[in-house]
Parts: structure tokens; sequence; C-alpha cells
């Protein structure tokens, strides 16, 4: 059972450093790129979600007759979803910014932004909002497809934890 749990640890904060077969002064130049990369993707999207949220808290009143009327979120009561969706659009950017369970982080974001379009009228998104969602999307798909990079506290746990091994 222990390993089961380790190993859905690790899954969810694995920073994504694989080794390349690239010389050495370029393979340390692409993964400190891809770790930029990886570093603009997640303070990009967390900022769109996380503001997202935030005007959702302001008027709350306003949300939650929006996901009443105008939002059909599937399988979800509109409350329900109300809260749900504000909670992740403020929890889980801040986890993203962090690089904490940087995986977890980017497959929420995903989700969350799949509902988002989902729960939409489709007369009612726009090729340019539709553009928007597919790259707040694949941003969001590639943190948790690749991880958080070495510039999260995913990657400082894991050095901490390979020191102790040692």
């Amino acid at each position: 059972m222990n390993a089961l749990i380790s190993a859905t640890l690790r899954a969810f904060t694995d920073p994504g450093l694989q080794p390349t077969r690239l010389p050495t002064p370029l393979d340390t130049l692409i993964s400190h790129l891809q770790s930029l990369a990886l570093l603009a993707a997640r303070l990009y999207v967390a900022k769109i979600f996380f503001m997202s949220g935030l005007v959702k808290l302001r008027d709350w009143s306003s949300t939650l007759a929006l996901f009443s009327d105008y939002y059909q979120v599937p399988l979800l009561p509109p409350v329900l979803a109300a809260y749900a969706g504000t909670a992740g659009e403020l929890v889980i950017p801040v986890l993203l910014v962090l690089g904490l369970a940087g995986r977890f982080a980017g497959a929420g974001l995903f989700v969350v932004n799949l509902m988002a379009v989902l729960s939409l009228p489709a007369e009612d998104l726009s090729a340019a909002g539709e553009a928007q969602h597919l790259l707040w999307g694949v941003l969001a798909l590639g943190v948790a497809l690749w991880g958080s990079g070495r510039w999260s506290i995913d990657r400082m746990v894991l050095n901490r934890a390979a020191g102790r091994a040692r």
C-alpha cells in the first residue's frame, strides 16, 4: 500500500526532469529553457483563472445567478458547481504558481477550463473565446504532462528527498 501511495505522489509531483542524450552544455541550456517555458505557462494560466475566481467571489449573488440561470454545468447542481468552480479557480492557481503538486494542478485547471467551455451555451462561445480556452487548456495540459520544471517546490522536494536517500 505504501508503494502505491508513494508512486501516486511521485506521479503528481514529478517536476518533469528526464535525462537526455544531448551534450551536457546543450542539455543544461534546454533544461533551463524548458523550465522557463513551464514557469511562464504556470504563471500565465494561474493568473487567468485566479482573476476569474476573484471576480466570482466579489459578487457572489451574481455568480450564483449565473450558475443557476446561464451556465449549464453537467452533473452538478448549480450552487455546488458555483462553489466548486470558484474554489478551483482560487486554490489550484496558487499550487500552480508555487509548482506544488504541479502535475495535479495542471490537470485540475485543465478540467476547470474544460468544464467552463462545456457549461457555456454553444452560441455564446465566440471564435476568440474558443481560441483562448484552447490556449489555456493546452498550457495546463503541458504542465500536467511535463511537470512543473526545475523552478518549483516539487523540484525542491525531489532534491531534498534525494539528499536524504544518500
